[in-house]
């Protein structure tokens, strides 16, 4: 709210996606035809929209979801109901499902066929800054799309603006080297950054989100607004210039494979960090679109020990949990959290723990199966081991991922502008 009010923004982009959020907002979608956006926006509509009028910002987002123009007429009805008229508008067409055939080939390392995988229940192209472009060009002071790259919400408001040629690979990749930087918004003052007595940033707790002043050769300067916490910082750009990125001569978008291997950061003030010279090449002739599948049921439960022999009680928790499962369900996890469910072990740590939270959890074909699982565990409050207690399980559907290139010939987007009153497809 403070970068709303007091950034002196042109554009406000929310980049709200991951690869299992848009499969999740598919079932969410399945369920309710009138739901599968994000579940925040109301939320954040209702707080950024009376900003947004006032200051003269616009609002770009990817908070449509399985769903962008459900979301976008939940955002007209909601202008509505404060007392404001905007106009929307949506990006759509990332749904391919309609598009996938059983025979085509996934680009994870066996590159299996998705006949192997359970029933499909969503494929999403990444769109880029080109599918986005006709929607700025609406004046709509919201846009709002499905599935986007993350930094091709930056890219496009930079390549509007400053009306750049989608073939200017340059800037593009510089406008991406950008975007990147900016996508994960706190990540970059401090937030993911952050390691007390290693790596310290002060006042977490008001952390400052990033805004970018951009040129027309798509270099940039990042900022954060006086007086909010956290720190932006060479070490805290570099960190996240090179977060997520496998290659970084290489980092495939939809606009352009952007070459990161030539940025330059430079600090010019405090919080204020130059980035320059980034640089890219053509785009490929696909888009990347991520598949979600059925892949069964998971189902948790989780139980703590405390005092003297805590680890060995909850070691014997877990092996009566696994005995009692073991004839109807293969796939099981026991994890003893703080000793061995992140690496798996406690590296000789030379003091026993105090206190233990052991959690067991499976891979189920039924939900009914899944739901047993946390019923075990929860049957160890009276059954044994002594001292269990802060008992928590569930059960819910899992989602598979995987993802395939598709061409971009066969995909189709679509622009639809919504006001008060209407609803028209952009030209």
């Amino acid at each position: 709210m403070i970068l709303a009010s007091q950034g002196e923004l042109d554009f406000l982009a929310l980049e709200c996606l991951a690869e299992r959020t848009i499969a999740l907002a598919q079932l969410r979608k399945l369920a309710d035809p009138a739901g599968g956006f994000d579940p925040l926006l109301e939320t954040r509509m209702s707080a950024l929209l009376p900003l947004a009028l006032r200051h003269g910002f616009r609002i770009v987002t990817n908070m449509g979801a399985a769903n962008p123009l459900g979301a976008g007429r939940k955002v007209i009805s909601l202008a509505k109901s404060l007392g404001l008229r905007v106009k929307v508008a949506v990006l759509s067409g990332d749904d391919v499902l309609s598009l996938l055939e059983p025979g085509m080939r996934t680009i994870e390392a066996r590159g299996a066929p998705l006949s192997e995988y359970g029933a499909l229940v969503s494929a999403n192209a990444y769109f880029g800054a080109e599918e986005i472009l006709p929607a700025l060009a609406t004046g709509a002071h919201v846009v709002i799309t499905g599935r986007v790259a993350d930094p091709s919400l930056f890219v496009a408001p930079v390549a509007y603006a400053f009306k750049w040629q989608m073939n200017d690979w340059q800037r593009l990749g510089r406008a991406t080297a950008i975007g990147h930087l900016l996508e994960c918004a706190g990540q970059v003052t401090g937030g993911y950054f952050a390691e007390p007595g290693l790596k310290d940033i002060p006042n977490l707790a008001q952390l400052g989100f990033p805004w970018c002043d951009v040129d027309a050769d798509g270099n940039g300067a990042l900022g954060k607004v006086a007086g909010t916490g956290g720190a932006l910082t060479l070490r805290t750009a570099k960190e996240q210039l090179l977060y997520e990125v496998t290659d970084p001569g290489g980092y495939i978008t939809p606009d352009v494979v952007a070459d990161f291997t030539t940025v330059r950061l430079r600090e010019t003030a405090p919080d204020r960090v130059a980035v320059t010279e980034g640089s890219g090449r053509a785009r490929t002739g696909t888009y990347k679109v991520s598949v979600g599948y059925r892949a069964g049921f998971v189902g948790e439960g989780e139980i703590s020990y405390a005092g003297a022999k805590a680890l060995e009680r909850a070691t014997l928790g877990g092996e009566i949990v696994r005995e009692r499962l073991r004839e109807d369900i293969s796939d099981i996890r026991i994890d003893l959290i703080g000793v061995g469910s992140a690496h798996g072990s406690d590296f000789g740590h030379p003091q026993p723990p105090y206190e233990v939270r052991l959690r067991v959890a499976a891979r189920t074909p039924t939900r009914e199966l899944a739901e047993r699982v946390g019923a075990e565990v929860e049957a160890l409050w009276i059954n044994g081991p002594a001292g269990g207690g802060g008992v928590r399980r569930f059960a819910q559907e899992r989602i598979g991922v995987v993802s395939l290139l598709l061409e971009r010939g066969r995909v189709r987007p679509k622009v639809t502008l919504l006001e008060e009153d209407r609803e028209t497809q952009a030209a």
